[in-house]
């Protein structure tokens, strides 16, 4: 008989009769997607790339300079808010009394039940009684006040919004609901987080105060296990003994660790632990409200009681590494140097930078952070291509991963050493990185030595000998001797 052949593509040609994206789709094996879904997806996804090349940056400040109405709108993530979109309008932020709006609080339930989840499971099927957490001023400008949502979630305290949407009520969210305990906290508010949201400083106070105040068990509710403990131990009321919220003395901010480990003068760990906690043991109190006090006793008597470190990445900007605020906020090694066990706390970090969010511990962040900049030839082949700055920025990179050894232990040898492979061992790149930035090389190779110097990374004797050799050698450079 007659054998017809078959054309394998004659059926696929057939079902490619709508748009590029759907026959893209097709072509990748989604054959069976509705033209009908995708046409508002990309409708939307054709207004957002008109929002993103209508760049008017300089016409808006030409305008402006003219004396010309800009049309305003909010700043912030573009990725998180659109409307940020186009730039080149007269940006404003937030109504502070506003947050956390109810969508961040939506958001927030969410992460801090993946948190405890994973708390859960690490701890061996218990939750932790109390976790450190570090709250931004810009970072819950761009979420709405989604950290500060998390903090109140973990209390069992839920925010209620006037019919203005200002937030200045509370109420304890039963035990019942809840589903589990209510976890204690240790804020520690960054400097311009208490010169924007001293509000909702206020709000958290009460609210932890209000957990310490409920008539429960103490196997139920860690605010008030650990707060009459402090008032016995202190010789205080039950409030005070229940003060959580802390930042810097009014017109100072950060804990300098960061400044410490950038200019190399810190002698140990114990003057970067004794710095933090000198600058961050400012408490608010919301039966004083409008004064910073010093409260370093209440502040270290609660960090002793921490079973977990935590911080929010909330922007795709600006990643652990990029910048020392992260690791000169950080307090795991504080934490494990007042605990009376010695015990270290687990340090997890939040990654909200995408709808589905992600808790990974400290260690698992700076190890991604790592392979995706550090040592991706994509991050540093660019950085090098930018010229002088670019190679400053490497080893800026570099400088601030050694800052997570100093405050967290967190960084594992191996990116130290893949770091050396990478800018160090390799012949070709050491030329380009001195030829291109000769300071920042120099800076770089300090690094190094100062990370194994303080036993954050262990390796040869070669590498050392080399790292030493070529020190000297750049520094003749610099010097003009060669």
């Amino acid at each position: 008989g007659r054998v017809e052949s078959v054309n394998p593509m004659q059926g696929l040609m057939e079902r490619m009769t709508g748009t590029p994206w759907r026959n893209m789709l097709v072509q990748k094996g989604f054959a069976e997607v509705k033209e009908e879904d995708l046409t508002p997806l990309f409708a939307y996804l054709e207004f957002c790339l008109k929002q993103i090349v209508a760049d008017n940056e300089l016409g808006g400040l030409m305008g402006a300079l003219e004396g010309k109405y800009i049309l305003p709108g909010p700043g912030g993530d573009p990725i998180r808010n659109p409307e940020v979109l186009p730039t080149g309008k007269n940006m404003h932020a937030l109504d502070p009394q506003s947050i956390p709006t109810s969508a961040a609080v939506d958001c927030a339930k969410v992460v801090v039940d993946r948190l405890l989840e994973r708390l859960f499971q690490d701890s061996g099927g218990k939750y932790p009684e109390s976790i450190a957490f570090t709250l931004w001023g810009t970072d819950n400008i761009k979420t709405y006040g989604e950290s500060l949502a998390q903090v109140l979630q973990l209390v069992g305290v839920r925010p209620i919004p006037d019919s203005l949407g200002r937030v200045n009520k509370l109420e304890l969210i039963p035990l019942e609901e809840l589903g589990r305990p209510r976890i204690d906290v240790v804020v520690s508010c960054s400097g311009v987080f208490r010169d924007l949201f001293i509000n909702q400083m206020n709000l958290l106070d009460r609210g932890v105060k209000m957990a310490a105040e409920a008539d429960e068990p103490s196997e139920m509710n860690f605010v008030r296990k650990h707060a009459l403990e402090q008032a016995k131990e202190l010789g205080v009321s039950l409030r005070d003994a229940a003060t959580r919220v802390f930042s810097n003395a009014a017109g100072s901010y950060s804990a300098n660790v960061g400044l410490a480990i950038e200019n190399g003068g810190w002698e140990g760990e114990q003057q970067l632990q004794e710095q933090f906690i000198s600058r961050k043991g400012f408490a608010f109190n919301a039966d004083r409200p409008g004064m910073m006090e010093s409260a370093t006793e209440i502040f270290k008597s609660s960090l002793a009681r921490v079973d977990c470190t935590f911080q929010n990445l909330d922007s795709s900007e600006i990643s652990l590494t990029d910048v020392s605020h992260y690791f000169d906020s950080d307090p795991t090694k504080v934490v494990s140097g007042l605990r009376k066990d010695g015990k270290k706390p687990l340090s997890m970090i939040a990654d909200t930078t995408t709808a589905n969010a992600q808790v990974r511990s400290l260690s698992e962040t700076v190890r991604l952070d790592a392979r995706t900049k550090l040592l991706n030839p994509k991050f540093y082949e660019g950085m090098l291509n930018s010229g002088y700055e670019g190679a400053r920025e490497i080893t800026k990179r570099l400088r601030n991963t050694m800052g997570w050894s100093a405050t967290a232990g967190e960084v594992d040898n191996f990116i130290y050493e893949d770091a050396n492979s990478v800018f160090i061992q390799d012949e070709e790149m050491r030329k380009r990185l001195l030829e291109t930035n000769p300071n920042a090389f120099r800076d770089m190779i300090t690094t190094f030595l100062e990370a194994n110097g303080r036993g954050y990374w262990s390796t040869s004797e070669e590498n050392l000998d080399r790292l030493r050799e070529l020190y000297q050698d750049v520094e003749d450079r610099i010097e003009g001797v060669v």
